[in-house]
């Protein structure tokens, strides 16, 4: 089945200057301040050469906007990210399965890009592709109908008319008993017939094809070439802390694309 691509929305990076990818941080599971605490000190170590930030989904374990009421809490991350959104550095932010329920407030309080599907970014003559990665590739039909009733605006609605106390309540019991809240959703790799994201790169037409793809949502951190691209997961920042960052030498007038870690002591 051939992929449907999005059309390649061009960027242009400064000499010097890079791009950088995060995601599930899943902010607000138990001991989650020192994941916020950490991704924070990271943000500052990056504000020096950062031109672009992209937030690839589940930055947050669960977030619902009511018309008046915003989540509790996360005010250092918020703070961070408005401080570097004011500094000049574009953030662009990508809905996952445990907080599709953005609705502007981070757009309009701070200035981010917001998308709810994979991007296509044109920049220093590559076609980057981005996105959580939920829902993609074959199968999985299940939640594929559950992310469908989710995204309706009649599920949005009725949600909204639950008290927040009650609403969040029920999203702090699921994350309390989550996998990655319990240290045991340790993943490992299942082989390219049963990894999904691998089968929807491979389903990708190969002259639609882009030249590396970045995805979250699996929690294990790859780097890995399909065919004639690259595949990246980020990972995830809870026990992981990888990222992946995107810098163009001009001097050799290419780029390269690089998965790190930064489990160390200062961080």
């Amino acid at each position: 089945m051939a992929i449907k691509t999005e059309i390649a929305t061009s960027l242009t990076l400064v000499d010097g200057k890079k791009m950088y990818f995060a995601s599930d941080l899943h902010l607000g599971i138990p001991g989650s301040r020192k994941v916020e605490d950490s991704f924070v000190k990271w943000l500052d170590t990056i504000k020096v050469d950062c031109q672009y930030l992209m937030l690839v989904g589940d930055i947050f374990d669960f977030w619902f906007e009511y018309k008046h009421v915003v989540p509790r809490g996360y005010v250092r991350l918020l703070g961070k990210l408005a401080e570097l959104s004011d500094s000049g550095i574009e953030i662009f932010c990508f809905t996952g399965n445990h907080d599709m329920w953005m609705f502007g407030y981070l757009e309009q309080e701070i200035g981010v890009k917001l998308f709810r599907k994979p991007q296509r970014f044109l920049i220093a003559g590559k076609t980057i592709e981005v996105g959580h990665g939920d829902g993609l590739g074959p199968g999985d039909r299940g939640y594929k109908f559950i992310k469908m009733v989710f995204s309706s605006r009649f599920a949005q609605w009725m949600f909204a008319r639950l008290h927040p106390n009650f609403a969040f309540g029920i999203a702090r019991y699921f994350s309390r008993r989550s996998r990655i809240a319990n240290g045991d959703g340790e993943e490992i790799y299942k082989g390219d017939s049963k990894e999904f994201l691998v089968q929807y790169i491979q389903q990708t037409t190969i002259e639609n094809r882009a030249d590396i793809y970045i995805f979250g949502h699996r929690h294990l951190p790859l780097d890995m070439k399909i065919g004639d691209s690259q595949y990246i997961n980020l990972g995830e920042w809870v026990h992981h802390k990888t990222f992946a960052v995107f810098e163009k030498e001009a001097s050799l007038l290419h780029s390269k694309f690089l998965l790190k870690d930064l489990q160390t002591p200062s961080i």
